[in-house]
């Protein structure tokens, strides 16, 4: 019985609530709605490509429920927009409700094909607008976005929609891969400024070809893609300095395919430059790299020169800045910066010659395992074996080894009277802490040892600009100004802002400067 008097209570209550409700009552729209933009740039897409997701608020203040009786594209269907409102996809609605002082979002995408229009330019500004109703309550929120006509290279697909995967010629034997890419053509070979280039899975250099990219060629990869330097191949960057530093347009940029500000400083968003086994005269020069997983994974030619990285930033990746595996390079005036495990990783063994590097790490997106700087002699295989390799040589020069973890570099080695482990490092700031939670000792850790370490100095502050933003240079209060070894700068003169160093140098890639200061 109670249950049955609480079912017509129920009742009564609802029917009495909803003769007294109005709010159900629309009324059509004003032309008084207000948006929490009055222009949505979609900032700028690659032709074909889509765009993300953005959004508009659309406020309803008034004390009346109300319709829009038309909300559309201007194009209408023939607009590269597409509209998501209230969960229904489409380009032209009718009778849009919002309850009052309530609001509702529209979503936005685009994907637009460059080759759609007629220009002459290799960029072509699109534009839309939202409209709200008409006549004399018509409002409008405009759209914009900026194409950008590239060079796409990509592999092929199969008719099964199998992408095509690299075979390797090693040693004259096909070996096939599970790498999807392909590799460049003759004519593919040059990369020119004149267009930036896109690229799905990987690019390789054929057998004994060179790849040259100009000053101010701008690289972006799709997720898992890169470049791939085959055996006798070569890859030759020539980036150029600029005198303006807000307009970077002569150095040489690789980064991911996605142009939105969100996506700029996001880690892991491509491969790598692989520069196999066999690959020689690999040459980097005026580089930025940044969001890549790996930024330069070298591989072998331990006693060739294998890779010269000259006046390279190197940022946010996801795993290593520069991992070698028993390698050779030739590295000066570089920053590496953010990386998820190593900024630079010297390992099995090889050959290594650093001056005026600044090699830190501030990674504070997960736990990292590995220092700044690591250095060592030995692979671990899948199946657990190990291998080992001469540590050649690994010197270090006026740099600068810091970060937000300690210590900064690790010397692990595995001890074998047959192979070499030679290394040293002269007039660098670096962080080694030796406290109870770390057990590095030792030979390697011997730091009054001057065939390994010559006038350190340890756990000073770098006074670096601003970590955060990937911004290494030194300012005045900085312990490494004047630090430097005049004989290592005499070989490299130039910073990496293309200041003189020679006469009082100060270590990492940078001369000191004076901070401007913010309010």
């Amino acid at each position: 019985m109670k249950r049955i008097i609480y079912f017509i209570f129920c009742c009564l209550f609802l029917t009495l609530w909803s003769s007294c409700r109005k709010d159900f009552d629309f009324t059509p729209s004003n032309g008084t709605l207000t948006f929490s933009k009055d222009t949505v740039y979609l900032d700028t897409v690659f032709s074909n490509i889509g765009s993300s997701t953005y959004n508009l608020k659309v406020y309803n203040t008034s004390d009346n429920d109300i319709v829009i009786p038309s909300l559309k594209l201007a194009l209408g269907e023939d607009s590269n927009y597409r509209l998501n409102v209230d969960g229904m996809s489409g380009k032209i609605f009718e009778d849009v409700e919002i309850l009052a002082k309530d609001s509702m979002y529209i979503f936005i995408e685009t994907t637009i094909d460059y080759n759609d229009f007629s220009n002459t330019e290799n960029t072509y500004l699109y534009t839309d607008e939202i409209q709200f109703d008409s006549g004399t309550n018509f409002q409008k929120v405009d759209l914009v976005t900026l194409v950008k006509d590239a060079v796409f290279i990509y592999p092929s697909k199969n008719d099964e929609g199998i992408v095509e995967t690299l075979t390797l010629d090693i040693n004259g034997e096909q070996v096939e891969t599970t790498i999807q890419g392909r590799f460049l053509t003759e004519n593919e070979l040059h990369f020119t400024n004149t267009k930036p280039y896109v690229i799905y899975g990987y690019a390789a250099v054929p057998n004994n070809s060179i790849m040259t990219v100009d000053a101010g060629a701008r690289l972006h990869f799709y997720t898992d893609s890169g470049l791939f330097v085959s055996e006798g191949a070569s890859l030759q960057v020539n980036g150029t300095y600029s005198n303006d530093q807000d307009n970077l347009e002569n150095e040489v940029i690789f980064e991911g395919n996605r142009l939105e500000p969100s996506f700029s400083d996001i880690p892991g968003q491509w491969g790598t430059i692989w520069l196999y086994d066999g690959s020689i005269n690999n040459s980097i020069n005026y580089a930025t790299i940044k969001n890549a997983t790996v930024a330069i994974l070298s591989e072998g030619n331990p006693n060739e020169n294998k890779l010269t990285l000259k006046n390279t930033q190197i940022y946010n990746s996801s795993n290593f800045g520069v991992l070698g595996r028993n390698t050779s390079i030739t590295a000066e005036n570089i920053v590496i910066n953010n990386s998820g495990q190593s900024s630079f990783s010297a390992t099995l063994g090889g050959r290594y010659n650093v001056t005026h590097a600044t090699i830190a790490n501030y990674w504070s997106s997960s736990f990292r395992q590995y220092p700044a700087l690591l250095i060592n002699n030995y692979l671990i295989d899948d199946e657990n074996t190990t291998y080992l390799a001469d540590l050649s040589e690994a010197n270090f020069n006026n740099c600068i080894i810091y970060g937000n973890d300690n210590p900064e570099f690790v010397l692990d080695e595995i001890e074998d009277d047959a192979v070499a482990f030679n290394f040293k490092f002269t007039n660098c700031l670096a962080r080694f802490q030796v406290s109870s939670s770390n057990n590095y000792t030792g030979n390697n850790y011997d730091f009054e040892n001057t065939t390994h370490y010559e006038n350190m100095i340890f756990n000073e502050d770098p006074d670096f600009k601003n970590t955060a933003n990937n911004a290494l240079i030194i300012g005045e209060d900085s312990k490494a100004i004047n630090q430097g070894n005049t004989s290592f700068s005499n070989q490299v003169p130039l910073d990496l802002l293309n200041t003189n160093r020679t006469n009082s140098p100060d270590l990492g890639a940078y001369q000191h400067t004076i901070f401007e200061e913010t309010e």
